[in-house]
């Protein structure tokens, strides 16, 4: 007997199947990817916490505890998870506005949010969502993050930086007098070791060979492998300290680090505070549920492992949100940098993922107290960096190439993040995206006049989707009908048409109507499979008093 297909998805992470086939050759592999991109996660998981308004710790715990669950219950094989330069606005935004509390709180009801995507498979419908639009708000991300760590990056003494775009700008510009000249120069110096560290070694062969067999040479060459932000956050660091250059750093404005595992504690839920943070759950939940499964679809394309599970994913996602906020954690989501490293280093399954958490944990508990030393510009400069890699600048210069209503989409979803708000900015993108594709559908359909085969007779032939924003189109036929002469035969050639929706029925009833007044008859042919079900199902057949074989040609579809 034929079962029908469950509608729930079904709980198989992608570490239960890799497992089977799993051997000491993928262990070592997995090993150096996990410490590699465990090193890399720590300065970028302190900076996107703290560029979100929150102490340094929260990133790191997150990047430990959400990276660890998106890897042991996630469906893709190399993602890494952990705090995003994405959630950076939304977040800064939600402290300000609500309270860390209500934050915790918005968290983990984002989680069950996209757990609940997951398992009733809604992942597949995060593939919807125009690439104009995912292109518009990711730019616009980029600009705020950039914007909100010149406060650090130059030093400034701004007590409290707002969220607001143009308060920011304002800000800014009121304290340019307290500029400190060291912070705008450690910032300067992350930038450009960030940005020429990975090409330290990229000379012409021939000179590699010229250097072959030199011990010095290859003690520098192994540690140019040694991860930028690392690099940076050490030597200028190290630098700060040395010279006591009078800047901010994490101790200073912090009091450094804990060493020691978060404690446990359970936000106030109450239903009155979740109805008030409806809008910042859905953009949490939304963005995260985007940013990871574009995360997915890039490892795909780098990996030679198996497709990802997008409902599996959210799943994942979701369990890891829902936790981390008892943890004092962020918001968490799948990580194009890290995974890319992750993948690069020879991740072969989840468990480069797991030692990658395991990593971090182990650095924290062991090295926590050195942190209060990281200047705060330092980070800044890391976050500046993260933020020009995150934009697709070039797309703006391509904008040409493409079509004005692409330009439309990427635009206001661009300049609407930057301004207003990232939600609104999707839901405008979205709104104008299905009013663009409407206008795009209506205009592809057409009734075109044909040649009659015997007097009092009107033949048309039908092309495209004829739906509500096309039935008006209908309006030429019948005013065709009532200039023909009493009892015409009206005859539509639907071949052509794709699909038919209820407002296209109802503007087939009125033209009907038109002709049944002037004693006329109406009859269509070559009807597809989804405009005669919906016609069938309607009673459209009986209502207008024809035999089926007078609605429906007996000639095949596509004849």
């Amino acid at each position: 007997m034929r079962t029908s297909p469950s509608r729930l998805a079904s709980f198989q992470p992608r570490l239960w199947q890799d497992l089977r086939t799993y051997d000491k050759v993928r262990l070592a592999k997995d090993v150096g990817a996990g410490v590699t991109v465990g090193i890399v996660a720590l300065p970028l998981a302190m900076a996107f916490a703290i560029a979100s308004g929150l102490p340094p710790e929260a990133g790191l715990w997150t990047a430990i505890i959400a990276g660890f669950l998106i890897s042991f219950f996630g469906g893709v094989s190399v993602q890494i998870g952990g705090p995003a330069g994405a959630f950076i606005v939304i977040v800064y935004g939600i402290v300000q506005q609500y309270g860390v509390a209500n934050l915790l709180i918005a968290t983990s009801c984002a989680g069950l949010v996209l757990f609940l995507m997951g398992l009733f498979k809604l992942g597949t419908l995060v593939r919807y969502v125009p690439i104009s639009i995912i292109i518009g708000f990711t730019n616009g991300i980029a600009v705020l993050i950039a914007l909100s760590q010149l406060r650090d990056w130059m030093g400034l003494a701004i007590p409290k930086m707002p969220a607001d775009f143009f308060r920011v700008l304002q800000a800014l510009w009121q304290h340019l007098d307290t500029f400190n000249p060291y912070a705008f120069g450690l910032g300067v110096l992350c930038i450009g070791g960030l940005a020429l560290w990975p090409r330290l070694w990229a000379v012409d062969s021939q000179f590699r060979r010229q250097l072959e067999g030199i011990d010095t040479v290859s003690a520098l060459k192994a540690t140019s492998r040694v991860p930028a932000p690392v690099v940076a956050l050490v030597t200028l660091s190290l630098l700060a300290w040395w010279f006591k250059m009078p800047v901010e750093t994490i101790g200073t404005r912090f009091g450094g680090i804990p060493q020691g595992l978060p404690a446990m504690s359970l936000p106030d839920v109450s239903w009155t505070s979740a109805k008030q943070l409806f809008n910042p759950i859905l953009t949490i939940a939304m963005l995260g549920a985007i940013e990871s499964l574009l995360c997915a679809r890039v490892a795909d394309q780098l990996g030679d492992h198996a497709q990802h599970n997008p409902n599996q994913e959210l799943m994942a996602q979701g369990i890891a949100n829902a936790v981390v906020p008892f943890f004092g954690g962020m918001p968490a989501t799948g990580t194009i940098a890290r995974t890319v490293t992750n993948i690069r280093s020879g991740a072969t399954s989840p468990v480069a993922g797991i030692v990658h958490a395991g990593t971090l944990m182990l650095v924290v508990l062991v090295a926590a107290p050195l942190a209060m030393h990281i200047p705060l510009a330092v980070l800044s400069g890391v976050l500046l960096f993260v933020a020009w890699n995150m934009g697709e600048w070039r797309e703006f210069a391509r904008m040409r190439q493409f079509s004005a209503h692409y330009r439309l989409m990427m635009l206001t979803t661009f300049f609407v993040t930057v301004i207003f708000d990232l939600t609104v900015a999707v839901e405008l993108g979205l709104a104008l995206a299905f009013v663009l594709f409407v206008r795009r559908q209506s205009a592809i359909f057409r009734a075109d006049p044909q040649p009659s085969h015997a007097p009092n007779e009107l033949h048309f032939k039908l092309y495209g989707t004829l739906f509500f924003g096309a039935a008006d189109k209908l309006d030429r036929v019948i005013d065709a009908v009532e200039q023909a002469a009493a009892g015409t035969l009206v005859v539509l050639d639907a071949r052509q048409l794709i699909s038919l929706d209820t407002t296209g029925l109802d503007a087939l009833e009125q033209l009907h109507r038109a002709v049944s007044k002037r004693g006329g008859r109406l009859r269509m042919t070559h009807l597809n499979d989804q405009p005669r079900s919906l016609i069938e199902r309607a009673g459209f057949a009986e209502h207008v008093g024809l035999e089926r074989n007078q609605v429906f040609a007996t000639a095949p579809v596509g004849d």
